[in-house]
């Protein structure tokens, strides 16, 4: 176990997931990228796979069947990478430096500090400070060789 002890995931095996039929996984697949992404519902702290299913108008195992064998990953996995590339975004940009890290991880929907440095460091294999600092240094050196090449 290393950093905010994030432990290997595991793979199950779940029968559920082969009795959906794949003309319906990828119709699914397609809906729940929709919601998610397209829509923004990764920013809703309270959105969950049941209420993604009853949207869908289908059940939480569905939900689950599809995200998993269609992403390789659990339903907070997949809500989680947007939400991370969402941050990353935001913590690279210049004019975000004011912005506390409490105040980065609500705007994209994590519920509290921890479960956003988790999943951060999961994915990025840094904090989110530190991705910051690094972004913020490259844009600093960005700006110096731009000002260096007008001279």
């Amino acid at each position: 176990m290393g950093k905010y002890n994030i432990t290997e995931r595991t793979v199950k095996k779940a029968a559920y997931r082969s009795m959906i039929n794949p003309k319906l996984m990828k119709e699914l697949q397609s809906k729940i990228i929709n919601v998610i992404a397209d829509q923004k519902k990764y920013r809703d702290k309270n959105y969950s796979a049941k209420k993604l299913a009853e949207d869908l108008g289908t059940n939480t195992r569905y939900i689950s069947a599809a995200v998993n064998v269609t992403f390789n990953m659990n339903y907070s996995s997949f809500v989680n990478r947007y939400r991370i590339a969402e941050a990353m975004k935001l913590l690279g940009e210049a004019r975000n430096k004011s912005l506390n890290m409490e105040d980065i991880s609500d705007m994209v929907g994590f519920s509290n500090r921890l479960s956003f440095y988790a999943a951060f460091y999961r994915i990025n294999h840094c904090t989110p400070r530190e991705y910051k600092l690094s972004q913020l240094q490259k844009n600093a050196v960005g700006q110096q060789q731009r000002a260096d090449e007008c001279r």
